[in-house]
C-alpha cells in the first residue's frame, strides 16, 4: 500500500484533475478506486482543508451538464473544473427524450430548483451511439429503441447526410446534428421555458435570461470542447409557434428579448 500511496501522492491538482500514474491492481475486485479515493482525499485535505465541508454544505452549479455517457468524456475533467461545478446527465449519444423520465427530472430539478444559469448538451466525435445509429442493424430492446432517437434526427436531416459521400464525415456531421437537435429538445420543455420567462420578467434581477443553451462537441483525439456555430435564436423563433408554452406572457415574442441567449452559441457567454 506504500509504494501505491506513494506513487499516486505525486501526482498534484487532484480536486481538478485525473491521476494518471500507471498502478496495477487486481481485476477480479475494484480495490483501485477505493485505494485512489484514499489518495485523493488526503491530496485534497492538505491543499482545501474546508472542500469537503463546503460540499456538504449544498450544491450551487452554475451548469447542466447533458452528455454521452461514453467513459472518456468525464465532464468535470475536460472542462478543467471541480466538483460541485457541473450538474450532469449522462445517456448515450446525449439524447433530450420527453418521454425519458430520468432526463426529464434532471432537468426539472437543475433548472427549477437548482436554477443553472446555463445549459451545455455535448456530443463527441466517434460516438458509438451515432455509429450505431446509422448501420442497418437491429441491436435489440432496449438499446434499439433509444437508437431510434438518432435515427429520427437522420430521418429530419437526411438530405444533407445524404449528400456526404464519405462515411466518418457524415458521422462527425450526424453527431453535430443530434447535438442540435437535443439542444432544441431542451427549449421544448416546461421546465426551461417557464424558468426563461421568470427571469425574462426579472431581468433586472438576474442579469440575462436564463437559462442558456450551449450545444457543444467535444473532440477525443485532441481534447478540444467547442461551441457549435448555429443559429439557434432563428430555429427556436420558428418554432415557439407550436411549442410556446407561455407565448402570452412574452410579449411580441422575439422584438420582447424572448429568445436572448439563443443566438449562435459562440456569442451566448
Amino acid at each position: 500500500m506504500t509504494s501505491v500511496l506513494g506513487r499516486l501522492s505525486s501526482c498534484g491538482g487532484a480536486v481538478r484533475r485525473l491521476c494518471t500514474t500507471p498502478v496495477r491492481f487486481e481485476p477480479k475486485n475494484v480495490d483501485e478506486l477505493f485505494t485512489n479515493n484514499m489518495v485523493w482525499r488526503t491530496s485534497v485535505r492538505s491543499t482545501s482543508p474546508s472542500f469537503f465541508k463546503d460540499m456538504a454544505s449544498g450544491q450551487s452549479p452554475r451548469y447542466l451538464w447533458i452528455g454521452c455517457s461514453d467513459s472518456r468524456i468525464p465532464p468535470e475533467t475536460i472542462c478543467g473544473l471541480p466538483p460541485g461545478s457541473l450538474f450532469v446527465h449522462r445517456n448515450i449519444a446525449n439524447l433530450v427524450n420527453n418521454v425519458d423520465v430520468s432526463a426529464m427530472s434532471v432537468i426539472q430539478y437543475a433548472v427549477l430548483q437548482l436554477k443553472v444559469q446555463h445549459i451545455v448538451v455535448c456530443g463527441h466525435y466517434n460516438c458509438g451511439g451515432i455509429l450505431a445509429a446509422m448501420q442497418g442493424i437491429d441491436h435489440g430492446s432496449p438499446l434499439e429503441n433509444w437508437l431510434r432517437n438518432i435515427r429520427d434526427v437522420y430521418r429530419l436531416h437526411r438530405d444533407e447526410l445524404d449528400a456526404i459521400e464519405d462515411m466518418d464525415t457524415r458521422a462527425r456531421r450526424l453527431v453535430e446534428l443530434n447535438v442540435l437537435e437535443q439542444a432544441t429538445n431542451l427549449y421544448k420543455t416546461y421546465a426551461v421555458q417557464q424558468r426563461r420567462v421568470e427571469t425574462f420578467q426579472n431581468k433586472s434581477l438576474y442579469g440575462f435570461i436564463q437559462p442558456r443553451i450551449h450545444p457543444t462537441v467535444y473532440e477525443p483525439a485532441t481534447g478540444e470542447l467547442r461551441p457549435l456555430d448555429v443559429e439557434m435564436k432563428t430555429i427556436l423563433k420558428d418554432l415557439a409557434p407550436i411549442y410556446g408554452l407561455y407565448r402570452s406572457a412574452l410579449g411580441e415574442g422575439e422584438e420582447s428579448g424572448e429568445f436572448e441567449g439563443m443566438g449562435p452559441s459562440y456569442a451566448t457567454p
